[in-house]
């Protein structure tokens, strides 16, 4: 399907593609999100910038960008979580596709325009792409080729091999309510990993593009959530837990895959926390034993130390994770008053 002139152009009456930003504390590298999106070569388009309560400055740098660019819409809300925050700019946006892109990261200037005609020329529910990794020491890119495209297939690798996260995919924002998809409440990790696992379960037209149009940021937010573990994390990974469990009645072939990767998440994110001793993580884990003992995806050593840890010798296997914590901890203090120390 050709993509009409009329359309492209800003003039036309539907955006084409509708960018969702869920911005939280990101006053430091907002900026370099929003410059990327107004660089975009596709102009008819919408920017949501949804304000989850920043307690910084990102509400103010949200309100003026959104003076200076008609493209631009900002909404201000209480401090519900990302998961809320994306499901608001779902139920605002009104381009035919949309996109979801976080402020810690940024894109290529081509990304809209050549996914949005890659769509149309498809007449794609969703368009896959590749996306680049961005580290302290270097970038590498991370291809999302699938091997196949069969939505059944699909499946089972956006649990195993493919990235299952939203911002690598425009998605035809019908797609939301035509098959009665949204993003869950009661848990921030995986969020978006659960809204493409229902998505796919529909029997999606899907293609690929061979191009890394995203850069994921993995070191600039020191406030991301998957650094930042607490008990409200361990019972938003429950909650996460037992929300796919139900979902993956209704996966086929993919259900093993997916209840293997979850509580592998799940099992990790406890284990690296520190915040649970032995009997805690036993009590807490030891339903997850099937889960990781059959988990061949990952190393031997890897299931021998989560299955013990499910066992409850975690105190044991967490004292050396611990001891680095504590020194630094130690290491931090000291530099905070001037000392400095050789560890």
């Amino acid at each position: 399907m050709d993509v009409p002139d009329s359309i492209l152009k800003s003039g036309g009456k539907q955006p084409c593609v509708s960018v969702i930003v869920a911005v939280y504390n990101a006053e430091s590298y907002l900026h370099r999100c929003l410059d990327s999106l107004l660089a975009q070569t596709l102009t008819n388009i919408e920017i949501l910038l949804v304000n989850d309560g920043s307690s910084d400055n990102s509400g103010v740098i949200c309100d003026e960008y959104a003076k200076l660019y008609p493209q631009i819409k900002v909404f201000h809300r209480k401090n519900y979580g990302v998961s809320s925050t994306r499901q608001f700019g779902i139920e605002q946006a009104k381009g035919m596709y949309s996109i979801h892109v976080d402020p810690d990261d940024w894109v290529e200037p081509d990304m809209l325009k050549s996914c949005y005609e890659e769509a149309c020329r498809c007449n794609a529910d969703m368009v896959i792409f590749d996306f680049i990794v961005e580290r302290k020491k270097g970038s590498f890119v991370c291809s999302q080729q699938p091997q196949s495209l069969e939505t059944s297939k699909l499946l089972n690798e956006m649990f195993t091999t493919l990235h299952g996260g939203c911002c690598n995919k425009l998605i035809r924002h019908s797609c939301y309510s035509e098959y009665n998809v949204a993003f869950p409440c009661g848990f921030s990790c995986f969020e978006d990993l659960y809204v493409i696992a229902s998505l796919l379960r529909n029997h999606l037209k899907v293609c690929y593009m061979p191009k890394p149009f995203y850069h994921y940021d993995k070191y600039i937010n020191t406030n991301s959530i998957l650094r930042c573990y607490t008990m409200k994390s361990l019972e938003e990974d429950r909650n996460m837990f037992l929300a796919f469990s139900i979902l993956s009645e209704t996966l086929g072939p993919a259900k093993i895959c997916c209840m293997q990767t979850v509580t592998l998440h799940m099992v990790a994110r406890a284990f690296n926390s520190c915040i649970l001793n032995g009997k805690q993580f036993q009590e807490r884990f030891a339903f997850a034993l099937p889960y990781i003992s059959s988990n061949t995806r990952i190393s031997c050593f890897r299931r021998w130390k989560f299955c013990t840890a499910c066992q409850g010798y975690y105190g044991i296997l967490s004292f050396p994770q611990r001891l680095f914590k504590n020194i630094c901890r130690l290491k931090n203090s000291c530099c905070f008053l001037g000392i400095n120390v050789i560890l």
